[in-house]
Order: C-alpha cells, then structure tokens, then sequence
C-alpha cells in the first residue's frame, strides 16, 4: 500500500497546468467501440481508471497504440466479443466504475453486453437503473446473473424512441446516447445530462457521423445512422483538478496561476470558490488565485449564512463540495456544505474534526462549518483516503495543517490525479511517497 507524507504549512507559488478530464476519458474511450476505423484522442491524462480502461480495452482485442505524450490510437476492428463472457472481464469490470459505459457502445455495435455489478469510490450506493431502463426502452432486454453479480444484455436491434430519464445522470446520458447513434430511428431524450463532458463525448460522435441536435441542452435528439467512422478528438482540461488547485491555493494562502484551464467549460466552478472569498482572476484562458491573508465567506443577501449545494450541469458539480469544505475552515464565517447526490461523502470530516476543525454533520448530506479564519490551524494527523475526491479534500487538508500528515490507501488519490506529488512538490508542497513493502 501507498501513503503520502505531507508536511504541512509550506506557502505554494508558481504555475500548473490541469491534465485531461478523467471522467471525459472515461465515457471517449468507451465510445472508440462504436467503430472499426482509426481513433485518435490526445490529451489522455496517464491515471489509474483511465490506464486500466486501456487495458482493458486492449484485452477485449482493440488494437490501441500511444503515439504521443498524452495521445492515444483505438481501433476496434476485431473485438473478442467471447472475451465479455469471461470471469476475467467481470472482475476488472466490477473494480472500475467507468467500465459501465462500455454497454452502450457494445450492444449497437454487437448486440450483446455483459456488466459487471458497479465498483469504484465508496460514497454510497450508484444505481444503474437509468442505464438499464434506456436500453430497455431501445429494445434491449438484460437478466441478473445472481451467481457471478454480473448483468447479461442483448437486443437484436436497438430503435429509437422518446424517453424521459428517472434521473440527469452523466454516464447514464453517456451509455444510451452512444447505443442510440446506431439504432434505427430517432431517439429522443429529455432529461439528459449535459454536463461539458457529455457535450464533448456529442461532439465526438457526430465527428464519427453520428448525427444530434440538442448538445448542451437536456433534450437530445439523436438520428440513428448505419455505421461510424474515425475521427481525432482532444479531450478538455479537466475542471475538478482545476477546483482542486484552486483550494489548494486558498489553503495555503499561496499565489498559484492554473494554466490553459477552458474557462468557458468551468460553468458556475469559479464563482462558488468566490463565494468563500477567493479573489480569483481570469487571464485570458488562465485563472490567477492571489496569495492572500483572509478568505471571508460571503452571506446571503438577506444575511443568512452561506450554502453551498451540487445540482446538474450548470449546477455545481458534486465532486469539489469535498475541497470546498476543506478551504471553508479556514476561512472566516460560516457556511452549509449540502451534498445532495451521494449519502456517504462526506463522513471523511471526521477526519477533519480530529485534526482540529469546527464541523456538525448534520446528516449524511448536510455539514456545517465554522470557520477558523486561520486563528487555529489545522493540525497533522494519520489519516486514509476513503475515496478519490475525499483524498485529494484530506490533501489539501494536510498541506495547511501544522506539522506532519500520514495519507494511507492513496490509490485512490491516484485512479484521479496523475503524478500530484510530483506536480505539487515543484509548487514547493512538502510531500513525498512512501511504498510499503508488500507481506505474504
């Protein structure tokens, strides 16, 4: 197992540049099955789930080939469809949660597919029945295979129809959108997800010949066409890693410029890190976080304390409410942390508590924090990562905490960010790996 150390108190300056969008790249190499021909994306960010999607892909018989520092070649003209049987495909299937977005792109294209009962981050229950109920509405039909915890679906032909999703889910919009490009017909989905990545996994796909109207809305109308062809596409920085710096910046009351961040796909991101007091400047495609001495956490303007809630694109994303409620105890003033989509994300203040902060979990959704305005520090402390956002929250933590920080179980820091010892250590972060010595 990985740890970092960190130690903590160290003042970050200078300049970094966000990598390419995990979760983009999830649902882009996923879509490189709906098609025999050539795709090339660049900007691939070299992280765990990313990697091992890669392998996977390649294992499934995708002939993939890296041709540059950040640029991949996917081609999908002999896939082992007897391969998605095997106990091997159900296993890493289940440890990786973006693997559910190869359902789509295989039941166009083979018209079978088998997923295994989702794994990834342990933040509480991640229901596929959106999935399921928009291939159903396709055509397709799927069984549960209790013995091996595993789905079995197939549909002959897929057709389109008009559908309202249970839900605005991202992978959800992802999977039906990619297994109706080839059906027969027009689909039509309200309710869809358009959060930047989707709009780009859209974007991609009419590149390849698909054909939709709607992008960047939540009604979609997709024209089945016959088949895809290649294309090249470039995947876009991704925004939680932008967030993630910028509160590391706050923290630490460091002066940090966050390069060639796609500002006009940050959507609200920037504002709701203002709202804590970050006087955060735009330059050109740059955002420029200045180092300073107090971060003061706007009221309401009847004067009710703050709240800060995810919701769908162009809501607030969930996954920087963690880092968010990092920054906000040292900040001055109050404010309710609201996580609405995921019920166990934030029992990782209690992590938090032990090393100093003011925080009532109200409930498994809602906390309140109290601000310590710097007066009292946070203090170093042994601590686990539970999941990928909660680490990078406890990172962040430790790298404004006095003294010395333990982070055990850092895989999951590293299946979403690449190399960030290494990145944040140039910034002057104080903080190193430690690998322990595997026992039998």
């Amino acid at each position: 197992m990985s740890s970092f150390i960190i130690n903590g108190g160290n003042r970050l300056s200078g300049v970094i540049t966000p990598q390419g969008a995990k979760n983009e790249a999830l649902q882009i190499l996923c879509a490189t099955l709906l098609t025999r021909e050539d795709i090339v994306v660049d900007n691939v960010p070299d992280i765990m789930d990313v990697n091992n999607l890669i392998a996977l892909l390649r294992d499934m018989g995708v002939e993939v080939e890296k041709c540059g520092e950040r640029k991949w070649r996917f081609k999908a003209a002999d896939v082992d469809t007897d391969f998605f049987e095997s106990d091997d495909f159900t296993r890493r299937n289940s440890a990786l949660r973006g693997s559910i977005m190869l359902v789509g792109p295989m039941l166009a294209r083979f018209g079978k597919a088998i997923v295994a009962k989702p794994g990834g981050d342990k933040i509480g229950r991640r229901h596929i029945d959106t999935h399921m109920e928009g291939f159903e509405r396709l055509g397709a039909k799927f069984t549960f295979d209790t013995e091996k915890s595993k789905y079995v679906l197939s549909a002959s032909t897929l057709t389109g129809c008009n559908m309202v999703l249970s839900e605005a889910s991202v992978t959800g919009t992802a999977n039906i959108v990619m297994a109706a490009v080839l059906a027969k017909g027009r689909t039509v989905i309200y309710n869809a997800a358009c959060e930047p990545y989707v709009q780009q996994l859209c974007r991609m796909l009419c590149a390849m010949g698909a054909r939709i109207s709607g992008i960047a809305s939540n009604l979609l109308t997709i024209d089945g066409v016959e088949a895809l062809h290649g294309c090249s596409h470039t995947i876009l920085p991704d925004m939680i890693e932008v967030g993630s710096f910028i509160g590391m910046a706050a923290m630490t009351r460091s002066e940090l410029t966050i390069k060639n961040v796609s500002y006009s796909n940050l959507g609200i991101i920037p504002d709701s890190f203002k709202r804590l007091g970050i006087g955060l400047q735009q330059r050109g495609d740059d955002i420029y976080s200045p180092a300073q001495e107090e971060y003061r956490i706007e009221s309401f303007i009847d004067g009710s304390i703050m709240k800060i809630a995810d919701a769908p694109w162009p809501g607030l994303t969930p996954d920087l409410l963690s880092v968010m409620l990092v920054v906000a105890t040292q900040c001055h003033g109050s404010v309710l942390i609201h996580q609405k989509m995921f019920e166990s994300r934030l029992f990782f203040v209690d992590k938090l508590i032990d090393m100093g902060a003011q925080i009532i979990l109200c409930d498994p959704h809602r906390a309140v924090v109290v601000g310590h305005n710097h007066e009292r520090n946070l203090k170093g402390r042994v601590m686990t990562s539970p999941d990928i956002r909660a680490g990078i929250a406890l990172l962040i933590a430790a790298l404004g905490a006095e003294g010395q920080s333990v982070i055990h179980n850092i895989d999951q820091i590293d299946r979403g960010y690449e190399s960030i010892e290494t990145r944040l250590a140039a910034l002057g972060a104080d903080i190193r790996r430690h690998e322990e010595p595997m026992t039998h």
